[in-house]
């Protein structure tokens, strides 16, 4: 076995218990640190100047919209776009909605009736949700006869630097985005650390952050992001009314055609 050895001796620095005591006195000045500088850089407030187009995030709750509304009377736009997916099933129950369609809904019967709203629904997707919403709005813009030099973008609390940084990657520098985000309903962002549902969105948004700036690489120009669509998704994108009644199956052929129902099939026996 002298040939062949199957363990070796090597050398290992470890910190003394003094190195211990200013590692652990760095990390939880870091930590410390942290804590009231992460939300502040999550969620930034950065108007574009000349900005007169306000794209709404349609998954924001009623009092984040309602900021959105405020927002849209201090900042002189003159027009707002609302995005947003599917609505997901909930309880077993599929909604033939979307985010964009609600939010912009809620906006004209809360103040802006008269605003010219535009609602821009993007199809169903598992990932990259803000990224295809941003997809579609570019689409949109390309559309218009009006050139926007500037927008700015309304989003939720923590996660407003990161559509920010997902609308300019989908828009690679043609257009300068503001961003404006909204005050979070359920938890102080001051305390955020101090309630569950703070501690998730803010450390999940970090996560996401990250993720995005490290790993996150936009599809080629002009092609299509990649979506994922579940079954329920697809059934209620094609049968947009409701089901017809369901009658006992001994039901003639005559008797479905007199009643209005559509095919004919064959009655079974009772």
């Amino acid at each position: 076995m002298a040939g062949f050895p199957l363990i070796q001796r090597r050398q290992l620095w470890v910190p003394t218990l003094a190195g211990w005591l200013v590692l652990i006195v760095c990390g939880l000045a870091m930590a410390a640190t942290a804590r009231y500088t992460v939300y502040p850089f999550l969620a930034p407030n950065a108007p574009a100047a000349g900005a007169r187009l306000l794209v709404v995030e349609g998954w924001l709750d009623a009092e984040e919209l309602d900021q959105a509304i405020a927002a849209y009377r201090r900042g002189g736009y003159q027009q707002i776009v609302t995005t947003g997916g599917p609505v997901e099933r909930r309880l077993g129950f599929t909604t033939n909605t979307d985010y964009a369609e609600l939010a912009a809904g809620y906006l004209q019967s809360h103040g802006l009736a008269g605003v010219p709203i535009t609602a821009i629904p993007a199809p169903a997707s598992a990932q990259n949700r803000t990224f295809l919403s941003a997809v579609m709005v570019r689409n949109w813009m390309a559309k218009q006869d009006q050139q926007h030099q500037a927008f700015d973008l309304f989003s939720g609390g923590a996660h407003a630097r990161r559509s920010r940084l997902l609308y300019r990657l989908a828009f690679d520098s043609e257009i300068e985005i503001g961003i404006l985000a909204a005050q979070p309903s359920n938890y102080d962002p001051q305390r955020w650390w101090q309630t569950s549902s703070g501690a998730k969105a803010v450390l999940g948004e970090s996560i996401s952050w990250l993720w995005t700036v490290g790993f996150f690489r936009p599809p080629p120009p002009g092609s299509h992001p990649r979506m994922s669509t579940s079954p329920s998704q697809l059934k209620a994108a094609e049968c947009q009314r409701p089901p017809m009644p369901t009658l006992p199956t001994r039901l003639s052929c005559a008797s479905r055609r007199r009643r209005g129902i559509p095919g004919c099939c064959r009655a079974s026996r009772p």
